[in-house]
C-alpha cells in the first residue's frame, strides 16, 4: 500500500498501530479537547479554569447532578452499544435517532391507547413495544442493503427525518392532549406506564439499571457467544468469515434490528421517565452523540459505559456554564466536536506516520 500525499504532506502507513495508543488516543482526545477548550474560554472572556471547574466538576458535586449524569449517560451507553455491535461487523447504522423515536412512538402509542387502566403488566409490554419499534425501524435499511445492496448510512439516517416528523403530526394532531391548552404533547402517561424511581428526590429511574444490564448483556454477546464470533470475523475479513459459512446477510439482519431495539428502548425510557409524556422533541440528539460514544469507548461495552458518562457530563456541563457564566448552549456540542475531531485525528496517526515530501517508492504497509 503506497503512501497517502497531501501536498508536501505524506501519510505512510505503520507496519503495525501500537495497541497502547489505540486504548490511550480517547484519553489523549479528552486531554485535547480540554486545552482547547481552555483557549476558546479565555477568547471569549471567560476565567478558563473556572469555566472548565464549572463545565466538568460542577454538575457532580450534588446527589441530583449525580443522579442526572446517570438520568442522561444511560440512553447514550444503551443507543452506543447497540451501534458498536454493528460497527464491528462493518455495519454502519447512523439512523439510531430516527429509532430511538420510532420506540417512544411504538410504545407511547400503546400507553395512550390503555392510559386509563392500571397494573404491572403495562410498562413491561411498553418496553417490549419500544424495542419492537427501534428493531422494525432498523430492520428497513436492513432489508434495502440485502435485497439491493442499498447503503445502509444513508437509508438509516434519513428514515430519521421521517421518524422525527411522524412524531410531530401525531403530537399536533391525533394524540395532542386535548386538555393542554393546545400545546403539541400528548398525556401524560399513567403512573403505571411511568418509570419507577430508584434515589428519592432525583429524576434517577430504573431505566439507568436496564441500560447498565444492557451494557452487560452485549459484552457478553461479543466475548463468549458464536454469534458474537461471527460479528468480529465478518467486520475484520469478510471473504474468510463467508469461506467458513458465515452469511453477511444474516449478521445485516441482525445487528441493525439489535441496534434498532435498544436505541427503541432508549427511547421509550425518556419519554416514560424524565419527560412522561410524548413531545415533538424527546431527544437532544442522543442517537448521533451515541455514535461518538461507541468510538470514544473503542468499541467496547466497558468502554463504551465510561465514554457515556463523559458524553453526559458535557450535556450537564454545557447547561450549568450556560446559567452561572452566561455562555451559549452551544458549547456543549463545541466539546463533542472536538473531542470527535482529536480522536479521529489520534487514529489516523496510529495508522499512519506524517513525513514531509513525496511518498517513497514501493513503501508497504
Amino acid at each position: 500500500m503506497n503512501g497517502r500525499s497531501v501536498g508536501f504532506l505524506t501519510l505512510e502507513p505503520r507496519a503495525h498501530a501500537s495497541r497502547h495508543w489505540v486504548w490511550g488516543a480517547p484519553l489523549l482526545a479528552v486531554a485535547l479537547t480540554l486545552v482547547v477548550g481552555a483557549i476558546l474560554f479565555a477568547a471569549l472572556g471567560k476565567d478558563p479554569i473556572a469555566a472548565l471547574v464549572g463545565f466538568f466538576i460542577t454538575p457532580l458535586t450534588s446527589a441530583y447532578g449525580l443522579a442526572e449524569l446517570g438520568v442522561k449517560a444511560a440512553p447514550l451507553a444503551m443507543i452506543a452499544v447497540g451501534l458498536a455491535v454493528g460497527f464491528r461487523a462493518n455495519v454502519w447504522n447512523i439512523g439510531a435517532e430516527g429509532q430511538l423515536t420510532m420506540g417512544a412512538i411504538m410504545a407511547g402509542g400503546f400507553v395512550l391507547s390503555v392510559n386509563h387502566l392500571s397494573g404491572f403488566w403495562i410498562l413491561p409490554l411498553a418496553v417490549v413495544f419500544g424495542a419492537l419499534g427501534g428493531a422494525l425501524w432498523a430492520a428497513i435499511p436492513a432489508w434495502l442493503k440485502t435485497h439491493f445492496n442499498a447503503n445502509e448510512i444513508l437509508t438509516s439516517l434519513m428514515l430519521t427525518y421521517v421518524a422525527q416528523l411522524l412524531l410531530n403530526w401525531l403530537v399536533h394532531g391525533p394524540w395532542r392532549d386535548p386538555a393542554g391548552f393546545n400545546f403539541p404533547e400528548s398525556e401524560v402517561f399513567s403512573p403505571s406506564a411511568t418509570l419507577p424511581i430508584l434515589w428519592e428526590g432525583t429524576r434517577l429511574h430504573l431505566g439507568v439499571a436496564i441500560a447498565v444490564i444492557a451494557v452487560l448483556a452485549i459484552w457478553v454477546l461479543l466475548s463468549k457467544s458464536f454469534l458474537g464470533f461471527q460479528i468480529k470475523v465478518m467486520g475484520l475479513a469478510p471473504r474468510a468469515g463467508a469461506y467458513a459459512g458465515f452469511s453477511l446477510r444474516k449478521v445485516v439482519l441482525t445487528v441493525l434490528p439489535l441496534s434498532g431495539a435498544l436505541a427503541g428502548m432508549a427511547g421509550f425510557f425518556e419519554v416514560a421517565g424524565p419527560i412522561g409524556q410524548l413531545q415533538p422533541a424527546i431527544s437532544p440528539g442522543y442517537g448521533f452523540t451515541a455514535i461518538i460514544v461507541a468510538f470514544l469507548g473503542r468499541l467496547h461495552p466497558v468502554g463504551i459505559l465510561f465514554a457515556a458518562c463523559f458524553m453526559a457530563l458535557t450535556y450537564l456541563g454545557g447547561e450549568s456554564v450556560q446559567m452561572f457564566m452566561g455562555l451559549p448552549l452551544a458549547v456543549t456540542g463545541l466539546f463533542q466536536g472536538m473531542i470527535l475531531f482529536f480522536l479521529l485525528g489520534a487514529d489516523v496517526l496510529i495508522r499512519f506516520r506524517i513525513r514531509i515530501g513525496a511518498p517513497r517508492p514501493g513503501k508497504a504497509a
